[in-house]
């Protein structure tokens, strides 16, 4: 309750008042005459000569000193978070009072008889009795807090956080009362944090919560790292009590920290580095009043892209996915935007298709998140990765070169770098054919980051569900390491690589350390109330490695204009002989030779190692792998008609079922 209604935070003016408003109001008119009264009895030895002097100083006095609290914002009751603040603001008031008040005795109502020391004294009065009704109050709140059958709650941590936790506890409104902090400064030891203990360092939490009888656990830190959030979680993980922390620095608006918002922790605080918060201004600038497509727009990058894209304002949105499903649950996601969108189910692969859309709509912009990424999946459905990921990408290129299109973003995978499986390997040449790509008017981007906390196929939903039908969670091995972010992350990444990146670049997140997946696994059995979950290894899955890298051995890195985003530079490919290796890969691919598809891989991609019958495939072949006569030849659906040589041949699609056309052009086409 606010002293002045119109001053008063989350009332409006129109609001009726209720008692307490007069009741403080009162409080404060007596405080401020029986301060002027005590000044005059200690100017003149406790008697009270010229009486009616005095009883016409009284009421200039309220009226001056309550006029002046308001613009010092001292015109309020929240007393019980009085602080140093509010000492500071209302000596500020009393002497902006104490001066207005000279003026307006002496020289607006000619009192001039009134002595120089009163003003001094009945300043020095007011400052006491008005700071000293509010720290009482404050004193009384907290008292009225603390109730029987409240929940203990110890905190660890003794910083800021802890003493707005605190306070709040102690209001009348909470069901908890804080029994203690735990703190590793050595210098916060035996203190008393707004009355409540600080008990012990971090590591002597268990022995806290047994001798304390602790019904819960906050880490009051919004400032923790990873790294410290990983601590604390390993010393509470045989602490068989809820362990909840408040939200980050960057969750906490603006305000006090209050106990509704402690959340429990997620995996998200467990990472190996602070989550990476981007400015996206710029992109807002890039974005809007543009025609934007996204494809693969009903996965879990795509949907995120979605939701981001439509915040900035575009002329439209065009989201197209080949998962009719997937676009129906996104067009109701979306629903709720502003903005015009248009919902496409359609194969990237298929150029008509896409031709009609991007003639229809007029796209510009192009973020490519369509793609086969499962590696297992991949590596037993080999064509099927390479027609998706390499020349539905290739095929994709091409409409948008012969459109109105200008930027062209895809998103690439750290799977791409010394690939071991067939979707690391299909998405490095994407990064190739992105760098090589001749047409400039087209500005090419790839975005290369690591896995995603909660996409679809992650391991976390998989050990979600192991954890949730007390099964043992499955780990393929105990040293497995991965570079982890969030989803959100990964969207800022990639919006941010479109308007930093040039022609032909490949924009790496500074993603810190990796994380091993085993420490992931324990994580989420703790969170989920159960600290002795058992684990299963069941071994490396084809095409996966132990861990993943970010970058080649001969790439070079540079910052880019954004401070945790990097830029890439190696040898490129020209498209001529990158060209060629894809028409050889396309006729390979046609033939459904697994053999000579991973040869071919292996080719163009020479980092790539995979198996064959047993043995490691760490040499491109030097003898064709194709049937003898077999033609190695651009495919024409896919290859720009205007990047056609004279004399190359090309292969027309299958008709009917009837075998493919081998052609020959004698001349450059038109």
């Amino acid at each position: 309750m606010f002293f002045c209604p119109m001053t008063q935070r989350g009332r409006s003016p129109h609001q009726p008042i209720d008692g307490q408003f007069f009741l403080l109001l009162a409080l404060q008119i007596a405080l401020i005459a029986g301060s002027v009264c005590a000044a005059w009895l200690l100017r003149y030895d406790f008697r009270i000569p010229n009486s009616r002097l005095l009883w016409e100083v009284v009421p200039i006095l309220v009226v001056v000193r309550l006029a002046v609290l308001p613009a010092f914002n001292l015109a309020h009751a929240c007393w019980r978070y009085t602080g140093i603040h509010d000492a500071v603001d209302l000596s500020k008031a009393i002497l902006t009072g104490s001066l207005l008040l000279l003026c307006v005795i002496r020289y607006g109502f000619g009192l001039t008889s009134v002595p120089v020391s009163i003003y001094m004294l009945e300043a020095l009065i007011s400052f006491m009795l008005l700071l000293g009704v509010r720290i009482l109050w404050r004193l009384a709140s907290q008292r009225t807090g603390v109730h029987t059958g409240a929940k203990r709650l110890l905190l660890v941590g003794a910083g800021h956080a802890a003493q707005m936790i605190i306070r709040e506890a102690q209001s009348a409104q909470t069901e908890y009362t804080v029994i203690g902090c735990a703190d590793d400064d050595p210098r916060k030891r035996g203190l008393r944090l707004v009355g409540v203990p600080v008990l012990g360092g971090i590591d002597a939490v268990p022995e806290i919560v047994a001798r304390m009888s602790i019904d819960e656990i906050l880490i009051a830190i919004p400032s923790a790292t990873s790294a410290q959030m990983r601590r604390i979680m390993a010393i509470c993980k045989d602490v068989p009590i809820p362990c909840r922390t408040v939200p980050c620095l960057a969750e906490l608006v603006a305000g006090r920290v209050t106990l509704e918002q402690a959340r429990e922790i997620c995996v998200e605080d467990l990472l190996g580095r602070s989550p990476v918060e981007l400015d996206m201004q710029p992109v807002h600038g890039h974005l809007r009043d543009r025609v934007v497509m996204v494809t693969g727009a009903a996965g879990s990058i795509g949907s995120e892209l979605c939701r981001q894209i439509s915040i900035c304002g575009p002329k439209l949105l065009v989201c197209l996915d080949q998962d009719e499903t997937g676009i129906f649950q996104l067009q109701h996601q979306l629903a709720g935007n502003t903005g015009q969108r248009a919902f496409c189910v359609a194969d990237c692969c298929n150029q008509e298709r896409m031709q009609r859309i991007f003639r229809t709509y007029d796209v510009e912009v192009v973020f490519h998140a369509a793609a086969y990424k499962h590696v297992p999946v991949m590596e037993a459905n080999v064509e099927e990765a390479v027609s998706n990921n390499v020349f539905g990408l290739l095929n994709l290129l091409n409409v948008a070169q012969n459109s109105n299109c200008s930027a062209f973003v895809m998103i690439s995978s750290d799977k791409a770098v010394h690939p071991t499986n067939v979707m690391g390997c299909t998405k490095r040449i994407g990064e190739l054919m992105l760098a090589a790509w001749p047409e400039k008017k087209l500005r090419c981007v790839a975005v290369r980051f690591g896995n995603v906390l909660g996409s679809n196929g992650s391991v976390i939903p998989i050990f979600q569900e192991q954890i949730r039908h007390n099964q043992p969670i499955t780990i393929t091995h105990p040293d497995m390491t991965r570079f982890l972010m969030t989803i959100s992350e990964a969207v800022s990444l990639v919006l941010q690589a479109f308007v930093i990146g040039r022609n032909g670049d490949i924009l790496v997140l500074d993603m810190g350390e990796p994380i091993k997946i085993m420490e992931v696994a324990k994580a989420l059995a703790r969170l989920s109330g159960k600290p002795r979950q058992e684990f299963k290894f069941i071994g490396i899955r084809p095409g996966e490695k132990l861990f993943e890298e970010l970058f080649y051995s001969d790439e070079q890195v540079f910052p880019s204009a954004c401070q945790r985003i990097l830029r890439t530079e190696s040898g490129r490919l020209e498209w001529g002989a990158l060209k060629n290796r894809l028409a050889e890969l396309y006729y390979a691919n046609s033939v459904g030779n697994r053999n000579a598809i991973l040869a071919e891989l292996k080719c163009t991609v020479p980092q790539f190692t995979y198996e064959v019958s047993g043995q490691d495939g760490s040499e491109c072949t030097a003898e064709p792998v194709l049937p003898a006569g077999s033609p190695l030849v651009p495919p024409r659906e896919l290859i720009p008609v205007s990047l056609l040589s004279a004399g190359d041949r090309i292969v027309l699609p299958a008709l009917s079922g009837a075998r493919d056309v081998i052609t020959q052009v004698a001349d450059r086409p038109g």
